[in-house]
């Protein structure tokens, strides 16, 4: 296709200028979407450019942008600005530097002007030179190149509040260095990278190595819908905001019988107060041993983080409970005060414990520990390390019901209360017994039922 020498317009120059100039926010010139743009920039900057190859890239960099979900090259930049992790956003590293803070926070602020004027390049500009350059011939392939920009102000979306305001603040702004102060206190709240745009996180193993997976769409189960047990869920609450508040705190336990709520109350006590920093891993029992990898990657961070190990219980032959049991003691290397552990069991023993261990016959087999008794004790000991103990008992009768008729009046169910109990009643000895878990599956079940039956009469 055509080549023809080139003289580009003083605007593309100075935005391929403006990238190059980054410095506190570089990381984002090795990403791929802004690199992209740069390796546009860069060959419309040579002497002899090709159609062809503009195309290409040009074409590259949409496609790249349009991938990462983003609307605009603006929505795409500013959502890297609020999230990228540098000298800026890590700033408390610096405080205590004379003079650091202040270098830092003028180069950031310079990156913002340049940044903005990246974000709010008209891409029209380059369609325009190069219908001009290129003649009538290439026009139509070169309007049909796709838009990145648009004159309209975007609203932000977000689905977190604080992630929204810190936007929302950019897209409306005509100075992106007036952002900088609010960024830096949506920084030392919130924190960076990963740990501000997730609240909830999995620890899994990726090529051999641990890593942190965040998650999109945690469970959305807020403390106002679990009924019953309020005494108990007011103590992890109550703990939680010690640690939230920077006071001495403890690792929690929740253990008894199934579907009482214990994961739910854990998973609430997130939804509640994760605009006030708290952070949560889930822990899988078989990744236990990685507990330093962990507390080496959470510690500085400036939110506060719950480890969350849900159904713990080890077999007599594991060892990983011992790697537990020194995270609760605390081994040589020192525990990160922004890292509490909860976990949940339907279990008190968390180690599992045989008749043959109390047996008196295992003095007559060789194979057996002399002392034996000493780790009876050791396998019993390890919920006492914990330093909450939280028991989660089946309800009663009554216990039942009233958390039935809770959710059935939370979601607004006009059933007659006599027909409700005699119905939940029947559901318990059908499926699962009495427990909150029930009581939730019987109400889903009879809240279908109904809207059904609402339907049928029409």
């Amino acid at each position: 296709m055509e080549c023809v020498n080139f003289e580009p317009n003083f605007k593309i120059t100075d935005i391929r200028l403006a990238l190059s100039s980054i410095s506190v926010y570089r990381n984002l010139l090795k990403d791929e979407v802004i690199n992209s743009l740069y390796l546009l920039l860069d060959y419309i900057g040579e002497e002899r450019i090709e159609l062809n190859r503009v195309s290409l890239l040009y074409n590259d960099f949409f496609f790249r942008l349009s991938k990462s979900g983003a609307d605009s090259l603006e929505e795409y930049i500013v959502d890297k600005i609020v999230f990228d992790e540098n000298s800026f956003s890590r700033r408390e590293k610096f405080k205590n530097q004379y003079g650091a803070g202040k270098f830092i926070e003028k180069a950031a602020s310079n990156d913002l002007r340049n940044l903005q004027f990246v974000a709010r390049f008209n891409n029209r500009i380059i369609k325009d030179q190069f219908i001009e350059l290129f003649g009538d011939k290439y026009k139509q392939i070169i309007e049909s190149f796709p838009d990145w920009y648009s004159d309209e102000r975007k609203s932000c979306n977000e689905s977190v509040e604080y992630v929204r305001s810190i936007k929302e603040m950019f897209y409306k702004s005509e100075d992106w260095r007036e952002c900088l102060k609010p960024l830096e206190r949506f920084h030392e709240k919130y924190g960076y990278s990963i740990f501000a745009r997730y609240r909830a996180f999995v620890w899994e193993h990726k090529d051999g190595h641990g890593i942190l997976k965040g998650i999109s769409n945690p469970d959305p189960i807020q403390l106002s819908d679990l009924i019953g047990y309020e005494d108990k869920r007011s103590i992890v609450i109550e703990n939680t905001l010690q640690f939230l508040n920077g006071f001495a705190a403890n690792n929690v336990l929740l253990h008894g019988d199934r579907g009482t709520g214990k994961s739910s109350t854990v998973k609430a006590i997130l939804n509640k107060y994760y605009t006030e920093g708290l952070r949560m891993i889930e822990l899988p029992k078989a990744y236990i041993t990685d507990f330093p990898d962990i507390i080496r990657i959470l510690r500085n961070k400036p939110q506060k983080f719950i480890i969350f190990i849900d159904d713990l219980v080890f077999g007599d032959d594991e060892e990983s409970y011992t790697a537990l049991k020194s995270v609760l003691e605390g081994g040589l290397e020192r525990k990160s005060q922004n890292i509490l552990i909860y976990a949940t069991s339907n279990r008190r023993h968390l180690v599992k414990e045989y008749f043959s261990d109390r047996s008196e016959s295992q003095y007559l087999n060789n194979s057996e520990e002399i002392h034996a008794g000493d780790s009876r004790q050791e396998k019993l000991s390890l919920a006492d390390r914990f330093g909450i103990n939280i028991v989660f008992s089946s309800p009663d009768k009554k216990g039942y019901l009233a958390i039935v008729d809770g959710i059935a009046d939370k979601r607004n169910l006009n059933i007659d209360r006599e027909v409700l109990h005699r119905e939940a009643m029947k559901w318990e000895k059908w499926y699962n017994g009495l427990s909150p878990r029930t009581a939730v599956q019987f109400v889903d079940w009879m809240e279908g039922h109904q809207s059904i039956c609402s339907l049928e009469t029409e």
